[in-house]
């Protein structure tokens, strides 16, 4: 059984979540081997009680003490002296050291000899007396489990015991379950209520069993679960079992094991009839409100026949005038589902449905549990509950919805088509890219003719692009659906709009112009009008660097509102474009929600792309730190849920990270990895991935060749690629490489068609990066374009771009000896640079600060105003300076080593440095500028 976290003297192994539990139990352990003591522990059945015991007697026989050891049996419960006999039978041999009195006694009671029936009190002595002679070799500890099922007597003798403990050496820990009669008094013994695993421990122990299970699967786990370990590792057993055709779980409980049946399947039993019915209505219901118990069971006095599940601990009726009902524990809900036949869960359901004429889905949901056989009325209600769904933004919801419609379908034609719509739906949004793929072909059986289809295409190209990359055979599905109505929906408007975004998404990732005609193509076919956003973020992914002034007004208006929108596809469609025209800092409040449900297993895909347009984001505006985080959780969710295209995604930023950073053999590692997964399917826009980070490690290192080769592939000297977004992520670099290179001229005509486009125009970035890139590439009057470049408004958001210009600035002016001027930009840049981490563009600034004669260590900290060390990051700095290691200073200031860590992350930026090798230097520095006047 579990429980779980680091035991008491080495014991507790394998135990999550239980830290204060085995906390607790090892001082009760201490105080028995020297004073004696009990202890009760209580909870709801399988939260890990016995486990806790086990740690306890374990860790007592360590010690050096004797464990005796019983658990009370239900069937044994009415068989008078059977717990105590099986507790004191190891003691047998300590009888003839008691006095006669004691001795006949216990030899009467315990069944060992004959006689008359002897005094409770003398036996509850001789028991005390006999416990009290073995503790005299070694402390006793008497663990007793399921202490509720003792019999009586027993159960009277071991409450007279556990009262007078005190100073015997002689220890009682018993565990008990709420909600049965027990015979052992407990008032006033001291107790412990074992409560269930919190939400993070239960997800640690089910990661730890069941490392595969993730998403829904998980989160139904987690739900039912409620905490209770034992239902956390049998549960996700049954979950293979209790799959439908399409390998999607039906709407109810999930099955139970019979252990799981078992913990509260007695008390279940033994309510009356009707209140067996009410609780399985309720059950059912699963919102506990009584009003619609009141409505599917009229007539009936619901209180009345819910009392004795009340005084029976399965349920709480909570604030009666409104008429709330919870169960004590999901397990009680599910063991209720569970025992019920199908015939009165067909009954339940329909008579909740009929009490539900007032709220459609959930009146759909439970026609569709009560209709056994196909039926179109209900699988058509329940479709449109699918997509109410989905424009709330419940992606799992509509996903499931849709495909227990298809189960509900009678024709194979509308079966077909609502299969497809699930598949679609699954890859698209809801992360279930591999359950989509089973639908799609068990849609083709269903219907033969499918395979045209607007939706067929649509979610089969979802499932190409994302799991394989096959962005040729996407586009071909795409076109050829989308072509062959001549642009009509056939009265699907919504399909034809799906399967178009899904292409424009695959013309994306390929990046090459020949897909994106027939695009253009497809739309020109249009007899249907395009909605206005569909319209506009269309032509900002298609050539971003030459969206117009009304587009990129338009997309301003729906970014600024973006936080109202509930869809999450819209969400992530909308801060895609953003993120290539450089808004996508606005969309940030509306991609979180986004995130955090796809962390609980709701819209993973959707939360997948905000994750990128997020991390990406970061890079952008110096949050680099969390970049490097959201790229992980990312690369993770990515590889649970199989989406191989968004993977290179999150490698792409991690490449950029390790670039700016000077890690060059993360940076070819991974490139290596982009290029080969994105050639041979011809993804070039994943292909750039690997050219923009290789760009941007050459630059770093000065092999400006190498530099502008990469850049010149992602858009050549003159030319703004169009098709090619990350053409807006580059054109510094390729001009900067371009006259380190001696290509002046190439230079020159990339800025000149940096102006034409329109670049300045789109984004306070690129109009930094281009006057940045003019200056680099003028061969006069450089300083006029740099201060053109400073001057563009919030350029602070864009750190690293930033810091280059002015990096690019001092040296332009130290080479013109205006030194004090180059000096103010140099340690502005250097800065910048250490803050970020970007140590081979930090060691430019800093060699270019020495040559303009500063202090280049020092220099950030003192012309910047860096905010000064406290009095505690002083004294750490000064013992690393010194040499120790972390652990060592924790241990001289009576810390732990990582908050050591911790101070020194925030040190080293305060003195603009990035490593304790030059810590001395800054702190000695620091000193210097103290002791100036």
């Amino acid at each position: 059984m579990a429980g779980q976290g680091s035991a008491p003297r080495g014991t507790g192994e394998g135990l999550v979540g239980r830290d204060r539990e085995l906390e607790l139990l090892r001082s009760y352990v201490d105080q028995v081997l020297g004073h004696g003591g009990v202890l009760v522990l209580s909870g709801e059945p399988g939260v890990g009680k016995s486990a806790l015991l086990d740690a306890a007697a374990t860790a007592a026989s360590a010690a050096g003490a004797l464990v005796l050891r019983s658990g009370g049996v239900e069937f044994l419960a009415d068989l008078s002296f059977a717990g105590l006999n099986h507790v004191l039978e190891p003691l047998l041999h300590e009888y003839d050291g008691l006095d006669p009195a004691h001795r006949e006694a216990l030899t009467v009671a315990l069944g060992a000899g004959d006689g008359a029936p002897v005094d409770r009190l003398v036996l509850y002595g001789a028991v005390l007396a006999l416990l009290r002679r073995a503790a005299g070799s070694r402390p006793v500890l008497l663990v007793i489990d399921d202490l509720q099922w003792v019999d009586r007597a027993s159960a009277a003798a071991l409450a007279f015991v556990a009262r007078r403990l005190a100073g015997s050496r002689v220890g009682l820990l018993a565990a008990w379950r709420p909600g049965f009669e027990s015979f052992f008094e407990r008032a006033g013994l001291p107790e412990f209520t074992v409560s269930a695993l919190d939400d993070t421990a239960a997800a640690d122990l089910v990661g730890e069993r069941f490392p595969l299970l993730a998403g829904q699967d998980l989160r139904r786990v987690l739900a039912q679960a409620g905490g209770n370990p034992l239902a956390l590792l049998e549960l996700p057993a049954a979950l293979d079992d209790s799959r439908g055709s399409a390998g999607v779980l039906p709407s109810e409980a999930l099955p139970l094991s019979r252990r799981l049946r078992d913990l509260y399947g007695s008390r279940v039993a033994e309510m009356p009839a009707p209140t067996r019915r009410l609780l399985l209505l309720a059950a059912l219901e699963g919102g506990g409100d009584l009003s619609v118990l009141r409505a599917a069971a009229p007539g009936e006095d619901v209180p009345a026949l819910l009392a004795p599940a009340e005084r029976a601990q399965l349920l709480r009726i909570e604030h009666r005038g409104l008429g709330r009902l919870s169960f004590h524990h999901p397990l009680i809900r599910a063991t209720v589902v569970s025992g019920s036949t199908g015939g009165q869960r067909l009954a339940a359901h329909r008579a909740l449905a009929e009490a539900l004429t007032g709220q459609p889905d959930r009146r759909a949901w439970h026609l569709a549990e009560a209709t056994p056989d196909p039926d179109e009325e209900v699988a058509a209600l329940l479709e449109d509950t699918a997509h109410r769904a989905r424009r709330r933004g419940d992606a799992v919801g509509a996903f499931n919805a849709l495909v227990r419609s298809a189960d509900l379908t009678p024709g194979p034609a509308g079966r077909g088509r609502r299969l497809a719509e699930a598949a679609f739906v699954g890859a698209d949004v809801a992360g279930e890219l591999r359950t989509s793929a089973e639908l799609l072909v068990e849609a083709r059986r269903a219907d033969p003719e499918l395979r045209g289809s607007l939706r067929a295409a649509a979610a089969a190209s979802q499932v190409l692009l994302n799991r394989d990359g096959d962005v040729n055979t996407a586009h071909r599905l795409l076109v050829g659906a989308i072509t062959t109505r001549d642009g009509r929906s056939d009265g699907d408007d919504e399909a034809l709009f799906e399967a178009l975004c899904t292409l424009r998404r695959v013309c994306l990732c390929a990046g090459r112009a020949e897909l994106w005609d027939a695009y253009q193509a497809a739309l020109a076919q249009l007899t249907v009008p395009m909605p206005p956003l569909q319209e506009l973020l269309g032509d900002v992914y298609a050539d971003p660097a030459r969206s117009s002034a009304t587009a990129l007004g338009l997309l301003d208006a729906v970014v600024q509102d973006l936080h109202r929108e509930t869809d999450p596809s819209r969400i992530e469609r909308v801060a895609m474009a953003a993120l290539f025209v450089d808004r996508a800092t606005g969309c940030r409040a509306a991609l979180w929600p986004v995130v955090e449900n796809g962390r609980e297993g709701g819209a993973v895909t959707s939360a997948l792309i905000a994750l990128v347009v997020l991390c990406l984001d970061d890079f952008m505006t110096g949050r680099w730190d969390e970049c490097g985080r959201l790229a992980v959780e990312g690369l993770a969710l990515c590889e649970a849920h199989g989406y191989q295209m968004l993977a290179q995604q999150f490698h792409r930023a991690r490449g950029l990270l390790a670039a700016a950073r000077g890690d060059d053999g993360t940076v070819r590692e991974l490139a290596r990895g982009i290029t080969d997964w994105a050639v041979p399917r011809g993804a070039r826009t994943v292909e750039h991935f690997a050219r923009h980070m290789t760009a941007l490690a050459a630059l770093g290192r000065g092999d400006h060749e190498e530099a502008y080769l990469d850049a010149w592939a992602i858009s050549p000297p003159g030319v703004l690629a169009p098709h090619a977004p990350l053409a807006l992520w580059v054109p510094m670099d390729l001009v900067e490489a371009a006259v380190r290179s001696g290509r002046r001229a190439e230079a020159l005509a990339h800025v000149a068609a940096m102006r034409r486009t329109g670049l300045p125009g789109i984004s306070g970035r690129l109009a930094l990066v281009t006057a940045g890139s003019a200056a680099l590439a003028a061969p006069e009057d450089r300083a006029a374009a740099f201060e053109e470049a400073l001057a563009v408004p919030g350029t602070e958001r864009w750190p690293f771009d930033l810091a280059r210009v002015r990096l690019a600035y001092g040296q332009h002016l130290r080479r013109a000896r205006a030194v004090a001027d180059a000096r103010t930009h140099l340690a502005a840049a250097l800065k910048t640079f250490r803050r970020l981490g970007a140590a081979p563009w930090a060691a430019r600034a800093a060699e270019e600060l020495r040559a303009a004669g500063r202090n280049a260590t020092w220099t950030v900290h003192q012309d910047l105003g860096a905010d000064p060390l406290t009095e505690q990051e002083q004294e750490i700095a000064v013992l690393a300076a010194s040499g120790l290691t972390n652990k060592q200073i924790g241990e001289r200031l009576f810390l732990s080593h990582r908050t050591v860590a911790a101070h020194l992350h925030r040190i080293f930026p305060k003195l603009g440095i990035t490593s304790r090798v030059t810590l001395g230097e800054a702190l000695a520095a620091q000193e210097e500028a103290r002791a100036r006047p």
